[in-house]
């Protein structure tokens, strides 16, 4: 058998050639030595198994061939064939790396029939979760190699959102292991070659945008460009004091505070119950939350309407917080819409659950809600959100601006508790407070990781 040399890897990236979990993600940070992990771990894993069939997926063709097909024929030689033609290595044992591109929705067609035992998908975020369920589907077979989905990852893009949920936040429907994932965050200064090579890298990294900076040189998967509530920050090690932090633990809401019901209906796509207490200084509280989503994203769960203002009223009536209380409810006008036979409204007024028609004004609204997320000089907000409430501190910070309106967000996201989270702010408008810029907070919201994400949370 013919031999090749490998460069030695740094500590994260021998961390990724060892690692046996069903899916690894490997980053956070530009320049962190993840093409190279997947040029080794391809090659190391088709010499270690004779007959094993490896397929790498990047968003084009030329991106492919710069990454990784030209670096992988240097390091291979004359150890492994590559056909142009089919786009393989062919390994003397009969294992098999192929490359493939997938630009377009037909590209992903094409590969339904595939059938490969490891699948690296490079720059992952690149890809939407449908996407990457398809060609997940690639990976199967009867024979007793490895099954195992590797991606590489940088915060930002399409596929933003799903591999935060998964890799990064670690929720999981009923369909999904957390045990089975395995996230390994790489930055640039783990890469010593690189710093070695090329060490104004890093200084280019620090002279980008500050939201820019913050994905890729921080690898902060709670901020990235485009970000709609970029002053949204979840950070446990606040959850106490309440400083510099949007979400904070739960605690006993005192009875003389008012209680305000925000709704957003859906039926196809998520509905929206959201249940904020008012302190006497007019900050508010997000205790409670009724968020109809499936286990997949944006998906709703189809509640007759009936069925949805009946278990309202069964919380209202039963919950500590809120039995016996006055309760003000506001909700988007369009549930008084009578020119299709019932209107929304009229189940909710059967089951007593009442609403006030919200202002529906999309830039005074959404200005009301950066007010009241703003921090004043002390780094307090105006509005906090029990971390509970999974469905607002999960969907929030993924929000991003409308690539036609600079002023709006993209409604084609998942922006339901968002539109109640703005009726509610524009039923008690404030006037804008002194902001202060936070400071470097800490990682990940380690309290949230591992826990399943219910359709609901209250």
């Amino acid at each position: 058998m013919k031999e090749i040399r490998l460069d030695v890897p740094n500590p994260k990236q021998a961390q990724f050639l060892l690692d046996r979990h069903r899916y690894v993600a490997f980053g956070g940070a530009r320049g962190g030595g993840k093409s190279w992990a997947v040029r080794v771990k391809s090659i190391l894993l088709a010499f270690r198994y004779p007959g094993i069939k490896i397929m790498i997926v990047r968003k084009t063709y030329p991106e492919l061939r710069a990454n990784h097909i030209g670096p992988m024929r240097t390091m291979l030689g004359d150890a492994a064939t590559y056909k142009e033609t089919t786009k393989e290595f062919l390994f003397p044992n009969a294992s098999v790396i192929l490359f493939r591109h997938c630009q377009t929705p037909a590209d992903l067609d094409k590969y339904q029939g595939t059938e490969v035992d490891v699948l690296f998908i490079d720059e992952a975020t690149q890809f939407t979760e449908e996407q990457f369920a398809k060609f997940r589907a690639c990976v199967r077979g009867v024979n007793a190699f490895p099954k195992r989905v590797y991606l590489t990852c940088n915060p930002g893009g399409v596929g933003h959102s799903f591999i935060k949920r998964l890799f990064v936040d670690r929720i999981y429907n009923e369909t999904e292991n957390g045990d089975d994932y395995a996230f390994i965050r790489s930055l640039v200064t783990d890469n010593a070659a690189l710093m070695q090579s090329d060490p104004e890298y890093i200084s280019q990294l620090k002279a980008l945008p500050p939201k820019l900076r913050k994905a890729w040189l921080d690898g902060d998967w709670n901020i990235f460009e485009g970000q709609f509530f970029e002053e949204f920050k979840d950070d446990p090690a606040h959850y106490a004091d309440r400083r510099f932090t949007h979400v904070i633990s739960p605690f006993e809401v005192p009875p003389a505070w008012r209680i305000v019901r925000s709704f957003d209906f859906g039926y196809a796509k998520p509905f929206s119950c959201d249940w904020w207490a008012i302190d006497y200084d007019g900050r508010a509280y997000l205790i409670l939350q009724l968020y109809g989503c499936t286990a997949t994203p944006n998906e709703g769960v189809k509640w007759h309407p009936d069925k949805l203002f009946a278990e309202i009223a069964r919380i209202e009536r039963e919950h500590r917080w809120l039995k016996g209380k006055p309760i003000t409810g506001v909700a988007d006008p369009s549930i008084w819409d009578r020119s299709r036979g019932d209107a929304i409204v009229d189940f909710s007024d059967r089951h007593g659950v009442w609403f006030e028609k919200g202002d529906n004004q999309r830039m005074p609204g959404w200005m009301q809600c950066h007010y009241r997320m703003s921090f004043d000089e002390n780094g307090v907000p105006m509005v906090y959100f029990f971390n509970t409430c999974r469905a607002a501190a999960r969907t929030l910070p993924l929000l991003r601006f409308s690539e036609t309106d600079p002023e709006d967000l993209d409604t084609a996201q998942e922006d339901h508790f968002a539109d109640s989270f703005r009726y509610f702010c524009m039923s008690r408008p404030i006037a804008p407070q002194r902001a202060t810029d936070p400071p470097v907070l800490a990682d990940d919201p380690l309290e949230l990781r591992g826990k399943k994400y219910p359709y609901y949370s209250y």
